[in-house]
């Protein structure tokens, strides 16, 4: 796993196995990045389910301002830490271990960004969990974007249903909001899209 392009680019990353810290394809990565390049420079950004940090460190060699890792597993920050370190991008990172939910609630009222990325275990709700707490502590800022990657499941979509928005739609206020309508209206989908396994779905506030 390689950082794709910027100060850091051709960097080789270390990375946890285990299900629970997958990384982002490079499929997908590319595709998630492409979304958002005018939305990186000069931005402050939060990756809050870190892993190895190659979101966060993605976004610092492509000059985002700085970026807060989190991760609740210790080997993970650790990995962070290294790999910050050997992307020469470590002045700009913040890295610390602890839960999403912890995170996000300490950070209320002291906390702004403009980029967050949630990419957690695909077998969890912590995505809609994350955008209810970042919706009440208005953790992100105005105008800011957040890059969310769910699990679409294993099964091939029908081609028909690649072209239908309501498909999509459906399937984003399944897998991004878990069925809740109230935190799904308080967002606007920007673009959502499919890669392999993974959706990869752009959010900002609908406020």
């Amino acid at each position: 796993m390689r950082i794709i392009t910027g100060s850091a680019r051709g960097c080789v990353l270390d990375t946890l196995e285990g299900e629970n810290t997958r990384p982002t394809s490079d499929r997908a990565k590319e595709a998630l990045f492409s979304m958002i390049q005018f939305d990186i420079e000069g931005r402050r950004v939060l990756d809050l389910f870190a892993g190895s940090g190659q979101l966060g460190l993605e976004a610092l060699s492509r000059n985002a301002a700085s970026c807060v890792f989190i991760d609740e597993a210790r080997e993970a920050v650790n990995i962070v830490l290294a790999n910050a370190k050997k992307a020469k991008l470590f002045d700009k990172c913040r890295i610390s271990t602890g839960t999403h939910a912890s995170y996000l609630t300490n950070a209320r009222g002291k906390e702004g960004f403009d980029l967050i990325f949630l990419d957690p275990p695909y077998a969890s709700d912590y995505v809609s969990q994350s955008l209810e707490l970042i919706d009440s502590g208005e953790l992100l800022n105005a105008g800011g974007r957040i890059v969310c990657e769910t699990d679409n499941g294993t099964q091939p979509v029908k081609k028909k249903d690649l072209k239908d928005p309501a498909y999509h739609e459906k399937e984003v206020l399944r897998q991004v909001f878990s069925g809740k309508i109230e935190l799904f209206e308080k967002y606007t989908v920007v673009k959502t899209a499919l890669y392999g396994r993974s959706r990869i779905t752009l959010l900002e506030s609908a406020k």
